[in-house]
């Protein structure tokens, strides 16, 4: 495959020919969660509740996949980029050996700790039986998914960005299908409850793996894959995992601050872990268009950084950061405009749609200047810079947020906790913003 289009095809259409299936595919995707959680919502209370409670060991299980593929695209991309196609081939091969490990220690550590996890936050029987069945489920099956992300992000490295966003949309669309069926029951198909909402994501991930899987039998991935030949290549798994675990990391410490933001709200009430767990589902649909926007760009970012085409890195980091600050400004008008038609989907509870649409108002505060951090963190990925991008995600999910989330609570209950988010995103931008301003200058010589 002829790839030199990504260090000379013009900036903005090349940076939008890569975005745009990606943002595509993540709003289907967001789109998925939300009407997952609408269904969901629709068999309880408790059952939402028991959602937003699996979710940070869902999202720990997803972070590892993700931010091991995020350094599987990148060095892939890198090798491509230097026309190194036997490197290229060793990295995509062993990514997908290791991710096969990583899936089946996952799969047993999880299904261990989630019972226990959910009854450090809760004493309801309802919500416990709720979350357990629905976590043996998906995590019983965690292969499947973690191996079509990983996949994905390969697909991403060689430019075949429409293929993630046809597989990412056929797995979204069967799962949006399947939910009301099994959920509620429909012809042939009993009743389920949360269960058939599991079996119903376990599919979608299924049938989005074998959209990969066919368009690699057809030769369309243009990587020579092999489990013995990623064994072969095993010294390059040191390159992997120092873009791959700071990227795990910065996909885990959502895990860590849900966790930590659900202790601190248990103290006042589960009204408030739901409104959590509700704000978590309706900002994926915003900042998942904003991350699609960075998963197009970092192959492109590697690829001309190999090619040694400073230039065209600072052009794709400026096209990048001005798509993702729309996007943004289009949650923050939405949050403020209609936050309580936003949080009246997942619930009919008039006080919790109430102070839920407050908490939205003071968070949304935040969204427009995270598109900063947001686009560094990705184009240092794809620069090979994965500890500084960890740095950030570090701030920004932990050592800012939860102290003002804590120290804001005691004054002001759960309303202190939505303010550390915007406390968290301007403390994080400014540290973003000169990180970015260093690496640049250090790899170009200046500095």
């Amino acid at each position: 495959m002829d790839q030199n289009y990504m260090k000379t095809r013009k900036i903005f259409p090349l940076v939008m020919s890569m975005a745009i299936p990606m943002v595509l595919s993540m709003l289907v995707n967001a789109l998925y969660n939300i009407v997952d959680s609408f269904f969901i919502a629709k068999i309880s209370e408790d059952a939402m509740t028991a959602l937003s409670l699996v979710f940070p060991l869902q999202n720990f299980a997803a972070a590892v996949s993700i931010g091991f593929g995020v350094g599987a695209n990148a060095v892939t991309a890198f090798f491509l980029g230097e026309e190194n196609q036997k490197n290229a081939d060793g990295a995509a091969s062993l990514s997908i050996l290791l991710s096969i490990v990583h899936s089946l220690i996952l799969t047993v550590v999880l299904l261990i700790v989630t019972a226990p996890f959910l009854q450090s936050f809760t004493d309801s029987r309802e919500i416990l039986d709720h979350g357990i069945q629905y976590g043996r489920i998906v995590f019983g099956c965690l292969f499947i998914g973690q191996i079509s992300l990983v996949y994905e992000k390969l697909f991403q490295a060689t430019g075949c960005v429409r293929i993630s966003m046809i597989s990412m949309i056929v797995g979204c669309v069967t799962n949006i299908l399947l939910d009301p069926i099994m959920i509620f029951g429909l012809g042939p198909c009993p009743a389920m409850g949360i269960k058939g909402a599991a079996i119903a994501t376990v599919l979608g991930q299924a049938a989005t793996l074998a959209c990969y899987l066919f368009a690699r039998a057809r030769g369309i991935l243009r990587l020579r894959l092999s489990l013995a030949g990623g064994w072969q290549c095993r010294r390059l798994a040191g390159r992997l995992y120092s873009i791959g675990i700071p990227a795990i990391l910065n996909q885990a410490l959502p895990s860590l601050l849900i966790t930590a933001l659900n202790s601190i709200l248990a103290a006042f009430s589960q009204t408030d872990v739901l409104i959590l767990g509700v704000y978590y589902k309706l900002q994926t649909f915003i900042y998942l268009t904003a991350n699609g926007i960075v998963q197009g760009i970092r192959p492109l970012v590697a690829y001309n950084y190999g090619a040694g085409i400073l230039g065209r890195v600072r052009g794709i980091f400026r096209t990048a950061f001005c798509a993702a600050l729309s996007v943004m400004a289009v949650g923050t008008v939405l949050c403020l405009w209609i936050p309580r038609d936003l949080i009246g989907m997942f619930s009919s509870n008039e006080d919790t749609v109430r102070a839920g649409a407050s908490a939205l108002r003071i968070i949304s505060a935040g969204f427009m200047v995270s598109a900063i951090s947001v686009v560094v963190c990705g184009t240092l990925e794809g620069l090979g810079f994965g500890m500084l991008s960890f740095v950030i995600s570090l701030l920004r999910y932990v050592l800012v947020i939860l102290p003002a989330a804590w120290i804001l609570s005691q004054a002001a209950g759960a309303a202190g906790v939505w303010h550390g988010f915007w406390i968290a995103e301007l403390v994080t931008a400014f540290v973003s913003a000169m990180l970015y301003r260093f690496v640049m200058r250090r790899i170009s010589g200046d500095g």
